[in-house]
C-alpha cells in the first residue's frame, strides 16, 4: 500500500481559489465514495481548513494515481486543471507525505506557527473519514500517530505560546483599531470551534458587549452562557449590523451571509460610523466588494499575516526542538509501516 498526498495551502494559492475547493462535512461521504470509484483509493482523508485543503490517501498503486486525484479536485472545484495544477503540491515519497502530516499536525505549517485549532481539526478530519468507513489499517495509523506528534510537541515544546490561532489575531486587529474594547460591541456570527474560540479571547480581553449568533438560538444561547454574551436570532442581522462596532464571521456557509448591498443600506443608517469586519469563514462570509465600502473596514484571513508574522518570532526558538520530535515520530511510523504492510525493500524506501 502507497501513502500519497495532493493539497493546496495559504502558501500555494490565495483565499479566492482556496475557497472554492472547501469540503464541508456533509459533503465528504459522497467525495469518498467517489474517491473509491474514481481515483481507485482503498483508504482517504480528507483535511479542509481556512488555510488548505488536503487528501491523504492509501493506494494499491501509484500508476496514475496523482494525475486522477488532480482530475478529482478539478471537477470538485470547476476549475481547469491547467490553472490547478501550479498551485498543487502532490507527495508520493512516504517520507514527505508523514512529515508534511506530522508538521502540520503540530502546528509547524499554519500561517500561525503553533496554531492551536489545527490539532482538533486533523481530529475532525480523520474522525469523519473514519465514519465514512473510508481508512483502514494505513492511515489509521498515521493520523494516530499524528495526534500523537502534535500533542507531544504541545506539552514539551514551546511553540503554542502566544498567539495561537487565526481566532486570537483577529482579536489582536479588533484591538489595534479600536483600541480599549471595552465600549466595543462585537457581534459573532458563527458558533463552531474558530467562533467559540474567537469568544472566549473578547472576553478574556474584556470586550464591552458580545452578541453571538448562529444558525440555531439555541446553539448560540448555549456559547453566549459560557461567555456571558447575549444571544441574538439569525432574523435580526439586519439591526445588529447597526449596533455592532465589529462583526467577526465565521460560519461555514455556501453563500454570502453579508452582501456588499446589505451593508450599503446598514451604512446610510449608521450614518457611516466605522464597521470593522472580520471575516474567518472559508469560504468567505462576506462579499469581498464590501470592502470598498466608505468606513467598512474588511480584513479576512489572508489579511491577518502581518499580525501572524510577529507571533512566528516569537516562536522561532522552539522550532527546533518541534523537528526533532517530529523526525524522531515520522521515523517511527515508517518502521511501523513497513513491518505491517511487508513491503520490499525498494518499496518501502523513504524515496520510493
Amino acid at each position: 500500500m502507497h501513502i500519497v498526498l495532493i493539497g493546496l495551502n495559504y502558501r500555494s494559492a490565495p483565499l479566492e481559489f482556496r475557497e472554492r475547493f472547501a469540503f464541508r462535512r456533509e459533503d465528504l461521504p459522497q467525495a469518498f465514495s467517489r474517491l473509491r470509484e474514481e481515483v481507485g483509493l482503498r483508504e482517504a482523508a480528507i483535511l479542509s481548513t481556512c488555510n488548505r485543503v488536503e487528501i491523504y490517501a492509501g493506494a494499491p498503486a501509484l500508476d496514475g494515481t496523482l494525475e486522477r486525484l488532480h482530475r478529482f479536485l478539478s471537477r470538485h472545484a470547476d476549475i481547469e486543471l491547467s490553472g490547478l495544477s501550479p498551485r498543487l503540491y502532490s507527495y508520493a515519497e512516504p517520507q514527505r507525505v508523514v512529515r508534511h502530516l506530522f508538521s502540520v499536525a503540530s502546528g509547524l505549517d499554519s500561517m500561525v506557527l503553533g496554531e492551536a485549532e489545527i490539532l482538533r481539526q486533523v481530529k475532525d478530519a480523520y474522525e469523519a473519514a473514519q465514519a465514512a468507513g473510508a481508512t483502514g489499517k494505513l492511515l489509521n495509523g498515521l493520523f494516530q500517530r499524528a495526534l500523537n506528534t502534535g500533542k507531544t510537541v504541545r506539552s514539551r515544546t514551546g511553540i503554542g505560546r502566544g498567539c495561537t490561532s487565526v481566532g486570537t489575531v483577529a482579536v489582536q486587529l479588533a484591538e489595534k483599531i479600536f483600541g480599549d474594547l471595552s465600549r466595543a460591541v462585537v457581534l459573532l456570527i458563527g458558533a463552531g470551534k474558530i467562533g467559540e474560540l474567537t469568544l472566549k479571547r473578547l472576553a478574556e480581553r474584556g470586550a464591552g458587549e458580545l452578541r453571538v449568533m448562529s444558525r440555531t438560538l439555541e446553539r448560540s444561547a448555549d456559547l453566549a452562557a459560557a461567555y456571558r454574551a447575549t444571544p441574538v436570532p439569525a432574523a435580526a442581522l439586519p439591526a445588529q449590523l447597526l449596533e455592532a462596532d465589529i462583526a467577526i464571521t465565521s460560519a461555514s456557509a455556501p453563500v454570502f451571509l453579508l452582501r456588499r448591498e446589505e451593508l450599503v443600506l446598514a451604512m446610510r443608517q449608521r450614518h457611516h460610523r466605522p464597521l470593522c469586519i472580520v471575516d474567518l469563514g472559508v469560504p468567505r462570509n462576506v462579499e469581498p466588494s464590501s470592502g470598498g465600502l466608505e468606513n467598512v473596514y474588511l480584513f479576512n484571513v489572508d489579511d491577518l499575516q502581518a499580525l501572524v508574522h510577529q507571533c512566528h518570532h516569537e516562536r522561532q526558538r522552539a522550532l527546533g526542538e518541534s523537528e526533532d520530535i517530529i523526525n524522531q515520530k515520522v521515523d517511527g511510523f515508517l518502521s511501523w509501516w513497513r513491518e505491517e504492510f511487508r513491503m520490499s525493500n525498494v518499496e518501502c524506501s523513504p524515496s520510493s
